[in-house]
C-alpha cells in the first residue's frame, strides 16, 4: 500500500444554498473561496486556507432530494485502487452508494458505506493531485480530526483497518458513553470512533475544522445563523471543541487549541 492509501485527502459539503454556505464557513473558519471548473460538471467551490485548498462545496444533487438525506459534510479517503476498494466494501458487508467514476484531471472516486450505513468517499487522485501542496496538520483552517459515530465502534475499527490500513492508536473508556477508539494512519493520529449514542438516528462521519480560538468562533457560528448543539468542552490533550449545525442544517465541528 502507498502512503496515500487510507489518508483523508479532502472534505466536501453538499448543501442546497452554496452561496449562503460559502459566506457562513468563510466567516466561521476563516476560509477564502475559489471556483473550480471541470468540463461537463457544475462549477465547484473550493475552500482555501493560506491559498491551499482543504475542502469543497457543491449544490445538493437533485437525485438525492427526497431521500431524507440532510445537507452534509463527507470526507474523502485516498486509496490505491478505487474499484478494488469499492468491491472490498461491498464484499464485507458494506455497500457502494455511487459506483466508481472519473473526474477529469482530478481522479477516480466512489461513494461507499460501511456495514452500519456510515457514508464516506474513496478516491484515487490523478498524479498531479497527489503532489499538490498541503497545510500543516495543525494549521488553522485545516481539518483537524475525523470522528465516526458507528453502529459498533469495535467492529467499525476492525472494518476500516482492513480496508484502509488504519491502526488502533489508543482507546479511552468514557464510562456510560462506551469506548472511544483513536486510530492512526501512517503513525499519525487521524481520528476517533465510538458506538453512537441511542439518541442519534443514524451512523455518520463528522469533521472538525481548526480555528485559532473557540469562543470567538462560537460567536461567529451563532451570529451567522448556525447553532451549537454540543459544547464547548475540553478534550484530552487540552483542545476545545464544539459540535454545531450550519444555517442549512449540515452538522460540523470546530476544534481549537484554546477557548
Amino acid at each position: 500500500m502507498s502512503k496515500m492509501h487510507g489518508k483523508f485527502i479532502w472534505c466536501e459539503l453538499m448543501t442546497p444554498d452554496t452561496s449562503a454556505a460559502a459566506k457562513f464557513y468563510s466567516s466561521v473558519v476563516g476560509w477564502t473561496t475559489s471556483e473550480m471548473k471541470v468540463e461537463g460538471m457544475p462549477t465547484y467551490t473550493v475552500f482555501e486556507a493560506n491559498g491551499i485548498g482543504v475542502a469543497g462545496l457543491m449544490e445538493f444533487p437533485s437525485d438525492l432530494a427526497g431521500q431524507g438525506i440532510p445537507p452534509n459534510w463527507t470526507g474523502y479517503v485516498g486509496v490505491d485502487d478505487v474499484d478494488q476498494t469499492a468491491k472490498d466494501f461491498a464484499a464485507n458487508g458494506g455497500a457502494v452508494r455511487r459506483p466508481p467514476q472519473d473526474i477529469p484531471t482530478i481522479g477516480r472516486f466512489a461513494v461507499v458505506a460501511d456495514p452500519h450505513g456510515a457514508v464516506i468517499c474513496i478516491m484515487t487522485p490523478a498524479p498531479r493531485e497527489q503532489t499538490r501542496p498541503e497545510l500543516a496538520p495543525d494549521a488553522p483552517g485545516n481539518i483537524g480530526w475525523r470522528e465516526l459515530y458507528a453502529g459498533n465502534g469495535k467492529e467499525a475499527l476492525d472494518f476500516y483497518s482492513k480496508r484502509f490500513g488504519w491502526t488502533k492508536d489508543s482507546e479511552m473508556d468514557m464510562g456510560p458513553m462506551g469506548v472511544y477508539y483513536i486510530f492512526a494512519h501512517d503513525g499519525r493520529q487521524t481520528g476517533g470512533m465510538m458506538t453512537k449514542p441511542d439518541n442519534l438516528p443514524m451512523t455518520f462521519w463528522c469533521y472538525y475544522f481548526i480555528v485559532p480560538a473557540l469562543d470567538a468562533a462560537i460567536e461567529r457560528v451563532t451570529s451567522g445563523g448556525g447553532k451549537v448543539v454540543n459544547g464547548p468542552m475540553e478534550v484530552p490533550g487540552g483542545s476545545w471543541i464544539i459540535q454545531a449545525t450550519d444555517p442549512q442544517g449540515a452538522f460540523f465541528c470546530l476544534v481549537a487549541p484554546k477557548r
